[in-house]
């Protein structure tokens, strides 16, 4: 029901747009959130999007949490990226209010791979 794409490879300081692309919800009522599991890392809230968007302190001013309504696709563009930022991302969704807690979220989709290279 939710499909993510657009990782890949990119250099320290390059930019990435990725996508969720989600099906079988009525998308309009539920919080969007972007996820990542680094390496040996426990998964780590990145980003939301309901009416608002929140954001992982690291990330505050490099990524832009977004949605489309009419296409039932959510966004993360990412700029300014830094090897730390090297994780699978998954986009994942949850009904009215936005949380930090990945445990609250119903849904996830597959993650993509974003690997920033130096």
């Amino acid at each position: 029901q939710l499909q993510a794409s657009g990782g890949g490879l990119v250099q320290v300081g390059g930019s990435l747009k990725l996508s969720c692309a989600v099906t079988g919800l009525n998308f309009g009522p539920y919080t969007m959130g972007w996820f990542r599991q680094a390496p040996g890392k426990e998964r780590e809230f990145v980003a939301s999007r309901g009416r608002s968007s929140y954001y992982t302190n690291s990330v505050k001013g490099r990524f832009t949490a977004s949605r489309e309504n009419a296409k039932n696709t959510v966004y993360l563009a990412m700029n300014i990226l830094k090897p730390e930022d090297t994780a699978v991302y998954y986009c994942a969704a949850k009904e009215n209010r936005y949380s930090r807690q990945d445990w609250e979220y119903e849904y996830w989709g597959q993650g993509t791979l974003v690997t920033v290279s130096s």
